[in-house]
């Protein structure tokens, strides 16, 4: 008896101890706002839904024939001016091989549109095509006296199109050139890479930047475009923002690079199926001279496990949502409910939590701390039962959410009641 009586308090005290090591589990429990009650704004935004874009929006319509402008270089015969009457003109072959051969001599148009030739008036022909061009010039040589007609033997050829000089900064790892083009070092990098890319005219867009320098955003990259301008005024207004791309810490970004700078353009590849991109113009594609293309990094992107799950940081999915239940999977946890047995895999926290061989019911009730656009954080409470039948119950994981998964009081208890009845059973089965 007296043995028997020394077990049952050993049981007792056994069964205070579980008590206490379950209280200090659930003692975390948060009173959070249920999340049915949530209004819709603090649900966070859908991935699934969204559409990629047409990709034709990425790159800008080309006039049917090419039009001369600034920074083009034409080739240029006149007979008795600018080459002998005697001796054919001079054949160039052009670096790019997508132009023909150039005949003449080199002579590019200025930045005021104007070509300067011999013996005449500077001649404006930006905007024209290469044939309204020679015509313009034939015109001018004769109106001047220089040339009479039937005497006016002039070609005009293009032997290089104008360039634009543009930056594309990638922070993903899809970019694998880096040998064939010149590298901005920007700082100390955190990945990828940053290349300066010359675009030919009309095709100076954000498809041709992004083909250039490796294609459309990885999957380890945010799904959008930032493009900002005019930040080249001079050397160290160019050394200071892309410094201040490197160094963004958490929870900044895009985002805030948009709301603080006027000259930056945010160009989301997908879409909602009912909310085209009306707000995006082609004169938003077409890039110039100093213009930064942005491709930033998704490693921001990330959710955090804690409480009886191990603490962990997972990245989100880019392109589809990713519910609580998921979540909890994801985490290496069990979605059993009830009385089903088994709780998690994997343990992590301490006490009974950690392995589903310690509790007699699992743990049901999960926490989700979230951080709201001001900077506090509210604590959303979730019913694991109830977020099998009820959709509201299942809200999606945002970037910085903190996923709990807790013991109930009531849990407790029994847990507490049913690890003391199988200690008393297992000491008198010895005894």
């Amino acid at each position: 008896m007296t043995i028997t009586r020394q077990y049952s308090v050993t049981a007792i005290l056994f069964a205070v101890l579980c008590g206490v090591t379950l209280s200090g589990c659930s003692s975390l429990a948060l009173n959070g706002v249920p999340a049915n009650r949530l209004p819709k704004w603090m649900l966070g935004e859908e991935r699934a839904s969204r559409q990629p874009i047409n990709l034709i929006r990425l790159r800008q319509d080309p006039p049917a024939v090419y039009q001369l402008g600034p920074r083009d270089v034409l080739g240029i015969y006149i007979q008795g001016v600018l080459g002998s009457e005697e001796l054919p003109p001079e054949v160039h072959f052009p670096v790019d091989s997508k132009l023909p051969p150039a005949l003449g001599y080199p002579i590019p148009i200025r930045e005021d549109g104007t070509l300067a030739l011999p013996l005449i008036t500077p001649v404006k022909i930006s905007g024209m095509t290469l044939s309204q061009a020679e015509k313009e010039i034939r015109d001018t040589y004769l109106r001047e006296g220089i040339l009479v007609p039937g005497r006016d033997r002039i070609l005009v050829t293009l032997m290089r199109k104008r360039t634009y000089q543009i930056v594309v900064v990638r922070e993903d790892l899809g970019s694998q050139q880096s040998a064939q083009q010149g590298i901005l070092i920007a700082g100390p990098s955190k990945r990828g890479n940053a290349f300066t890319v010359d675009l030919s005219a009309y095709e100076n867009d954000v498809m041709h930047a992004l083909a250039a320098t490796g294609g459309l955003p990885g999957l380890d990259a945010k799904n959008e475009v930032l493009i900002l301008r005019g930040t080249f005024a001079d050397a160290q207004s160019r050394d200071g923002i892309i410094q201040e791309m490197v160094n963004f810490g958490p929870y900044n970004g895009s985002e805030d690079l948009v709301r603080k700078n006027p000259n930056v353009i945010r160009i989301p590849m997908r879409a909602e199926p009912n909310r085209p991109l009306t707000q995006l113009t082609e004169d938003d594609i077409i890039l110039n001279t100093g213009d930064i293309v942005f491709i930033e990094t998704r490693e921001r992107e990330v959710f955090y496990t804690g409480g009886v799950l191990q603490g962990r940081e997972i990245p989100l999915p880019r392109d589809y949502d990713l519910d609580v239940l998921a979540a909890i999977s994801l985490a290496g946890g069990s979605v059993s409910s009830g009385f089903t047995q088994g709780s998690l895999s994997g343990g992590g926290g301490g006490g009974i939590g950690g392995n589903s061989g310690r509790s007699a019911l699992p743990p049901t009730q999960i926490v989700v701390l979230r951080r709201l656009p001001n900077g506090s954080t509210i604590p959303i409470k979730i019913s694991l039962d109830r977020a099998f039948v009820d959709p509201s119950q299942r809200i999606l994981i945002q970037p910085g959410d903190y996923v709990m998964l807790q013991y109930t009081p009531a849990e407790v208890l029994a847990n507490m009641i049913l690890g003391s009845i199988s200690f008393q059973y297992f000491i008198n089965r010895i005894q």
